[in-house]
């Protein structure tokens, strides 16, 4: 199979989409398929044993991790070259709009991937008059799509009541080798916490749409200790407003499994995700988690099973939660048994496969589907 990727983000930013995409061609490669992605520049022009061909770019005005890229001719020309058995757009905005109606020009199936809540970031920006017209782009992105794919449950029902059709779900993948209990590091363990307390930590971007701010009620409170993971545009602020906190800055491969599986528990603050790949790498890793009751966190946390839900209504049970974990030490090991044991089987080759097969059937049913366009 020939497949085309077309990422509005990919290297050198590291966020969920650069990191599906460099999933799925390292599936694709180990399996024999050949693959290409289409992705804003500047960049490197390979990535592993996959091409890679740029096209000129600029940043969204209040989320530089996503990039615009606006060259259609490059597109267009790289699709007919390369001709693919199948699209796929990771995250389509404008880049992928413009590679889906290219696809659509010259008969290729689609496949978009919805994995960025752009609408809901901009509300948290303070940008809520674009959610309107940034869900039409979304729906112009994916107009062109045979079949889009959304990572959770919620975000499906949110991607029909915006106006798109034909919608399934398609999770993400977890390293379960790298993600595991035996990295805990009792010696990390100390230097965080050299009175023994409880560690406490988050990982993920320091930006405005993440809310780590929400950890400010549990600075200063007795028998915890916060690590907090990561960078980003308001990490100075948070430093100020959570002197007693460590912070890392961001920590990659066996740096980040340590990380992980040293925390005794884990939150996350945010309520735009549409799937949290940082809650199942928590629970890969065997630590209990704490999240949200909204959106794609939904799917994974299994409440009072591997970890505990907090009520964004409610934004005072975020501290009660860890408060419980930090007491009931029975509690927080309990939920670090089951934590591994609900994700383990979700491997990122166990989803590619799936991936995979909503390409075939979508390939199979082209010709009809398009007669009927």
């Amino acid at each position: 199979m020939r497949v085309a990727i077309v990422a509005e983000s990919f290297l050198p930013s590291v966020n969920g989409v650069t990191n599906s995409v460099c999933q799925l061609a390292d599936y694709l490669h180990r399996n024999g398929h050949q693959a290409i992605i289409i992705a804003p520049g500047p960049g490197d022009d390979s990535y592993n044993s996959t091409p890679v061909v740029r096209v000129a770019a600029c940043s969204m005005p209040f989320y530089d991790d996503v990039r615009v890229g606006f060259s259609g001719t490059t597109v267009y020309r790289t699709l007919r070259s390369f001709k693919p058995d199948v699209v796929h757009l990771a995250a389509p905005l404008v880049l992928g709009g413009t590679a889906g109606r290219s696809a659509r020009r010259m008969g290729i199936p689609v496949v978009a991937i919805f994995q960025t809540d752009i609408a809901g970031f901009a509300r948290r920006y303070h940008l809520g008059k674009f959610a309107k017209p940034i869900w039409g782009a979304i729906r112009t992105a994916h107009a062109s799509a045979d079949l889009t794919l959304a990572p959770s449950t919620i975000t499906s029902w949110q991607l029909r009541e915006n106006g798109l059709d034909d919608v399934a779900i398609w999770p993400r993948g977890v390293d379960a080798e790298r993600f595991h209990p035996s990295k805990r590091d009792m010696h990390l363990h100390r230097q965080w916490a050299p009175q023994g307390q409880t560690v406490v930590g988050y990982v993920g971007r320091l930006a405005r749409e993440k809310e780590v701010e929400r950890l400010r009620v549990l600075s200063g409170r007795p028998g915890i200790k916060l690590v907090i993971v990561g960078d980003g545009p308001l990490r100075s602020t948070l430093e100020k407003s959570m002197p007693d906190a460590t912070f890392t800055g961001v920590l990659r491969g066996e740096e980040l499994a340590r990380a992980f599986a040293t925390l005794d528990v884990f939150v996350h603050t945010g309520l735009n995700e549409t799937f949290c790949q940082a809650i199942q790498e928590a629970l890969a890793s065997g630590v209990p988690v704490v999240g949200p009751a909204a959106g794609g966190p939904l799917d994974i946390i299994q409440h009072r099973q591997n970890g505990l839900l907090w009520s964004p209504e409610h934004p005072e049970s975020l501290a009660g939660a860890v408060q419980q974990l930090h007491e009931d030490v029975l509690l927080r090991r309990l939920l670090a048994s089951h934590g591994r044991t609900s994700v383990v089987g979700r491997t990122w080759s166990s989803v590619m496969n799936d991936l995979v097969d909503h390409y075939q059937a979508v390939i199979g049913t082209f010709p009809q589907l398009r007669r009927t366009a």
